[in-house]
């Protein structure tokens, strides 16, 4: 008998592994970041952004190619007793590449690399703040499908009771009626509740990638949110670690980069040239210099253009840096709301909602209470600790925004 419980308790052990290895690995929010940053197909459409404008560079720096021209042919004199016979000629023209105008070139292209780097991290800033938020909607959800179990199980227990005293004679039937629609409302929290926890865990792998795998699980709660520095070192450090602002001084160089080099082009273009002519009676030799001279086009058009280009991307630097200070400013009063309401449910309201539900549950089973009166104090009970979850999923959202606005990195354990 005792060999066969070791047997069974055995076989049980393997049961229980493989059910836990089935049920998918258990991801806290780092790992979902790394995952999502080295696997993301988003991600790397982004970074292939960044090395297109890293080519664009190399193009700019370029030095334009020689033009060869040759050509051949016969050559016949029209005159008695002239030459005739093979007759060839050949050209090199190369376009010099002024400094002034290449290094607004470059300058413009270098610009422009920095603009996509800056761009690539607010895209990652974007992406981890979704995946955060997601992470955490994932917890809220799955909260709300406890919380909805936990109420169901408390009312078949209190619905159990009821029938036994109707059963006796000790209550009138309308209380196991009306226990029995309580009961069929919390089957359908659980269902709407199971519902959505199922949407969150779609939403938060779409976000991470197809290397989240189906079945997996989480690591961590709604509590788990970071402290965070006051606003006032944010608002100092912003300028410098914001990749929006970064993206936009990008812009404005760019512009005025653009601008420069619009200008200079009004200036003469030069190449040198040279060739020579080989026909029957002789052999020439030329080397020129070739100027191409504005005259009639000025570049008025492209000179405009850059000009009010380069005004917009100071308009919108402006813009972008007044919107990120009252985005910030916005998160923080987010933030210490939640903060206030959290303190506030948890230190009283969930606390004494909590006893009056075990109060009433108490006098109803020693008959001093009705069991409407329970139902009240479930439905108090219920609310607060509904609205403790919400708050704390708002101080979640808050502090994802402010990270964002940050753009702090991710893939690091706290």
């Amino acid at each position: 008998m005792v060999q066969r419980n070791k047997l069974f308790a055995f076989l049980l052990g393997l049961w229980v592994s493989a059910a836990a290895q089935a049920a998918g690995q258990a991801y806290a929010l780092p790992d979902l970041e790394r995952l999502a940053l080295e696997s993301s197909r988003s991600m790397m459409a982004a970074r292939e952004q960044v090395e297109a404008a890293r080519y664009g560079v190399r193009s700019a720096s370029a030095f334009p190619n020689p033009e060869i021209e040759y050509l051949a042919g016969t050559m016949r004199s029209r005159a008695a007793g002239g030459n005739s016979g093979d007759a060839r000629s050949a050209t090199l023209t190369q376009a010099i590449d002024l400094p002034w105008v290449r290094g607004a070139r470059i300058g413009a292209a270098e610009a422009g690399l920095q603009s996509s780097e800056a761009g690539l991290r607010a895209f990652e800033a974007d992406l981890l703040a979704s995946i955060r938020l997601r992470y955490f909607e994932v917890l809220r959800r799955d909260a709300e499908l406890r919380n909805a179990r936990e109420d169901l199980a408390l009312m078949e227990s209190v619905r159990s009771r009821i029938a036994l005293r109707v059963e006796v004679g000790e209550a009138p039937r309308f209380e196991l009626i009306k226990a029995d629609a309580e009961m069929m409302n919390a089957q359908k929290s659980v269902q709407a509740a199971g519902f959505r926890a199922e949407q969150a865990r779609s939403y938060l792998r779409q976000s991470v990638g197809a290397g989240l795998q189906a079945d997996y699980s989480l690591r961590g709660t709604l509590r788990d949110v970071p402290e965070l520095q006051s606003i006032e070192t944010v608002r100092q450090a912003l300028p410098d670690g914001s990749p929006t602002l970064a993206r936009a001084r990008a812009e404005v160089t760019r512009a005025e980069q653009q601008l420069e080099l619009e200008r200079r082009k009004r200036w003469p273009s030069l190449a040198v040239k040279g060739g020579y002519d080989d026909d029957p009676d002789m052999r020439t030799s030329r080397l020129g210099v070739v100027v191409t001279v504005p005259l009639w086009d000025r570049r008025s058009g492209p000179v405009g253009e850059a000009s009010a280009q380069l005004a917009r991307s100071r308009h919108e630097l402006a813009a972008q840096e007044f919107s990120l200070d009252q985005q910030l400013a916005v998160a923080y009063q987010q933030y210490e709301i939640g903060q206030a309401q959290v303190t506030a449910l948890e230190s009283g309201i969930v606390r004494q909602a909590e006893n009056a539900l075990s109060i009433a549950q108490a006098a109803y089973r020693f008959g001093e209470r009705g069991f409407l009166e329970v139902l009240d104090a479930q439905r108090v009970f219920r609310a607060a600790r509904a609205e403790l979850i919400a708050a704390r999923f708002e101080l979640a959202a808050a502090w994802v925004e402010i990270e964002r606005l940050r753009a702090t990195p991710g893939g690091k354990n706290p």
